[in-house]
């Protein structure tokens, strides 16, 4: 499939394919003329490449990574990173849940308010 596809099905811009490959994350074919041709698997690999950077990891950590997904072999290296970035990510999602917990309490207070007719000068 070309750049333009690729970038439609996996909901990225045809920039993000760019850097992607600039990084060696993501290969195509090139034509005579030079467009970009993707494998039927591009798709998969980009949304998970989006979901490791959206889980904060570098370009160049998921092209240490990426080997390791695809062919299931590690080495204890690759299982050392793998683990760092899980409990990095372990300590992200506590961070977000003790938020969202500030938050359905501040939530539920300000219910509270509504409910009684008036408006608590603590909430306020």
């Amino acid at each position: 499939m070309r750049i333009g596809e690729l970038a439609t099905k996996a909901g990225v811009s045809v920039r993000a394919l760019r850097y992607y490959e600039e990084q060696g994350l993501l290969g195509a074919d090139r034509s005579p003329s030079g467009q970009r041709h993707y494998p039927d698997g591009a798709v998969d690999r980009v949304m998970l490449v989006q979901q490791l950077y959206a889980a904060g990891l570098s370009s160049r950590r998921i092209l240490d990574l990426l080997p390791c997904v695809y062919t299931g072999h590690a080495t204890p290296e690759t299982l050392r990173l793998l683990a760092e970035e899980r409990s990095r990510i372990d300590a992200q999602v506590a961070g977000l849940t003790a938020t969202r917990d500030r938050l359905d309490a501040v939530i539920a207070a300000a219910e509270a308010s509504v409910t009684d007719g008036c408006v608590h000068p603590a909430t306020a």
